[in-house]
């Protein structure tokens, strides 16, 4: 998918947007690797990056199990994908 947006980096076409990363996984399956990683492409095309940070009341709940970082929106998956997302994920 990023790879395909070579022209629009070369003719700046992404420079100023807004943008952001979400992620699916497993339980311990780098959510927050896979979003900061994709970070760096978005810093080409000059993207202005816009985290969730921790003002979400969602990500300071702890009364189930759900994903959900600080750097982007995150499910957790299952390990056999079984889990589908959360109303507060989504």
């Amino acid at each position: 998918f990023l790879d395909q947006t070579g022209g629009l980096w070369a003719s700046g076409a992404l420079y100023g947007k807004v943008g952001s990363v979400f992620s699916s996984s497993g339980t311990g399956g780098g959510q927050e690797q896979t979003i900061t990683s994709t970070w760096i492409t978005l810093a080409h095309h000059g993207f202005i990056i816009v985290p969730i940070g921790y003002a979400t009341p969602e990500l300071l709940d702890t009364s189930h199990v759900r994903g959900g970082t600080p750097y982007g929106a995150t499910t957790i998956a299952g390990n056999d994908g079984s889990h589908s997302p959360s109303p507060e994920e989504l």
